[in-house]
């Protein structure tokens, strides 16, 4: 069930924004972040589920109390990058993007990293070194 909460009070009436609109910029704002491979589905019998743009709002948590937005963040990341470099910027960028479009107070915005992401260079290098047949 969708549940909205009331942003803003004015003569004209209200402003209504459901958790999942918040948790689609949230999203949408993350994976714009270079070095973060997807958001995650969560981790079901040991593999993480990395989920494409239509899911932008899975694996994402939002809780709005009055004003204020708590956003917890459940991220894949590349293989190489400099994890808690990326999650800052992931941190920064949500909780801009969230109070410019929405007008709520970002109260805190955590990062849960579910995995890394091998690029497929690195991919196919192992193939090689194992001696399997790769494809150009």
């Amino acid at each position: 069930m969708t549940e909205y909460k009331t942003n803003e009070i004015s003569e004209y009436g209200s402003v209504r924004i459901a958790d999942e609109v918040v948790a689609i910029i949230a999203g949408l704002a993350a994976t714009e972040v270079e070095g973060v491979a997807g958001m995650s589905g969560g981790i079901a019998g040991g593999i993480t589920e990395l989920l494409g743009k239509k899911n932008l709002s899975k694996g994402v948590k939002v809780k709005i109390e009055e004003n204020e937005t708590f956003i917890d963040l459940y991220m894949v990341m590349d293989y190489g990058v400099r994890i808690h470099e990326v999650s800052k910027e992931v941190q920064n960028k949500v909780k801009d993007s969230v109070e410019t479009m929405t007008g709520l107070n970002v109260k805190y915005v955590n990062i849960h990293i579910q995995g890394v992401i091998f690029g497929e260079e690195q991919v196919e290098e192992e193939q090689v070194e194992e001696g399997e047949n790769v494809s150009s």
